[in-house]
């Protein structure tokens, strides 16, 4: 379906509404949401103003939430028109829009009742959200991709710290609605890619048969069948430790393939990846061909995650909060660090000029640095002795390796959310700071 198609028929329901067609302006702000624009770039398209823009497309949101009956938002606009379209058969008279179930979709060519129209959720693993930080474009695309695009495998990518867990349930807390299926599991204790998929099928109400193709086959009709939305957490721990990243455990090489046949199996559903390192099936070279998407958190640089701890100095906040890389498990241990020892007081510790790795701190990036393989050890080694990043060449030259494995390891390292890349006038690497700090003071012989 495409954004004619969802204009035309946006057009349709608040004719029906109002008596009037869409104008100009509301036809570009619908096919700007469409495409993922935004509001400044609307604007700037159809020389309005931003506050503008911003007014209209409350006032369609508005109308098209009372033509529908449900609420609708920049966010599931395209996704509810496109499910209103689809999924039932749509009269409007009299300036009322009334809605017929298309029965025949529930049954199969023999006669036989495929799937039931209820829904399914299960968020017990899923965390509450007390406060969500400035992470509103990232949420925007997220919504976006899952929503708007149907993009069937997302991944959502960074170190520990950066929120990765509450992006994705801010982003189901606000698009519950339009999922029949939602089901938030956790990897951090993982389980056979078999008992995951038993326990997938029990929260649908279906019993499992007996083999694990059959199994994802019924699975698979349930993605087909139902909008579903399927969350897993922690998946850096199905990769195995002391190899580059990304690479399995033999016990769940059954997760790769799982993971390949959701982007080549035609469906309507989503599965969202949450995790610390990146795998060959969380990327693709042409987008256009397999629906696959990677959102890779930095650092949260927004000296609100600072509001209520008791410290002070507050114009010295955003210079904490760029030394620890805006990373929330490093800052939380350097608040409680500050108030014990500093009463509170940033610019005194500031002033010390010493970025402290404490003990949490120290225990998280030891099973970090256990996680590298040996190469890569050895090249963050090499990096944390550096005041400056360094070229690949330069970098290669200090090492006395083959060059498929210093490739790979960096690559890898890239790969972990360890090692950024810059590009200046010719393209630098550098080691994380805090881990950099880490590993100068914890891991030289």
């Amino acid at each position: 379906m495409d954004v004619t198609e969802i204009s035309q028929f946006a057009d349709q329901l608040i004719f029906a509404k109002k008596g009037k067609h869409l104008d100009d302006l509301q036809k570009t702000v619908i096919a700007g949401v469409y495409e993922g624009k935004t509001y400044d770039t609307i604007a700037e398209e159809c020389h309005r103003s931003e506050s503008r823009v911003r007014s209209v497309d409350r006032q369609l949101w508005k109308l098209l939430s009372e033509s529908l009956g449900e609420d609708i938002n920049k966010y599931n606009f395209c996704w509810t028109i496109e499910r209103a379209i689809n999924s039932q058969l749509i009269n409007i008279v009299n300036g009322d829009v009334n809605y017929y179930h298309d029965k025949t979709q529930e049954f199969s060519e023999k006669g036989e009742k495929i799937i039931d129209n209820e829904s399914y959720y299960d968020l017990t693993l899923a965390p509450s959200i007390i406060k969500f930080y400035n992470r509103e474009t990232e949420l925007e695309t997220l919504s976006k991709w899952i929503l708007n695009q149907n993009i069937s495998l997302i991944s959502v990518l960074g170190l520990s710290g950066l929120g990765k867990t509450t992006l994705v349930k801010k982003s189901i807390d606000l698009n519950l609605e339009h999922f029949e299926v939602i089901i938030w599991k956790n990897l951090k204790f993982p389980k056979s890619l078999d008992l995951l998929v038993d326990d997938l099928l029990r929260t649908c109400q279906q019993e499992a048969k007996e083999t694990l193709d059959d199994k994802l086959n019924q699975l698979f009709a349930i993605f087909t069948q139902k909008r579903c939305l399927i969350i897993l957490d922690d998946v850096q721990n199905i990769f195995i430790t002391g190899q580059l990243a990304g690479q399995y455990q033999p016990e769940y090489q059954d997760y790769q393939k799982f993971f390949t046949m959701i982007t080549t199996t035609e469906h309507q559903s989503n599965i969202v990846l949450i995790s610390q390192e990146k795998c060959s099936e969380m990327h693709c070279l042409d987008p256009q061909l397999y629906p696959i998407k990677c959102l890779e958190l930095s650092g949260l640089h927004d000296t609100s995650i600072l509001d209520n701890t008791g410290l002070n100095n507050q114009d010295n906040w955003l210079k904490l909060i760029q030394l620890y890389e805006g990373n929330l498990i490093y800052l939380k241990d350097i608040i409680s660090l500050i108030q014990d020892l500093y009463d509170g007081e940033v610019a005194e510790f500031l002033a010390e000029n010493n970025l402290v790795i404490s003990r949490n701190m120290q225990s998280h990036f030891n099973n970090l640095f256990n996680r590298l393989s040996l190469i890569e050890q050895q090249i963050t080694l090499e990096l944390s002795k550096l005041n400056q990043p360094i070229s690949r060449a330069d970098l290669k030259q200090k090492l006395s390796l083959a060059s498929v494995d210093f490739v790979n390891s960096l690559q890898s390292l890239q790969q972990r959310y360890l090692v950024t890349k810059i590009k200046e006038e010719k393209i630098l690497f550098e080691l994380s700071p805090v881990f950099k700090e880490y590993v100068k003071t914890c891991c030289q012989n």
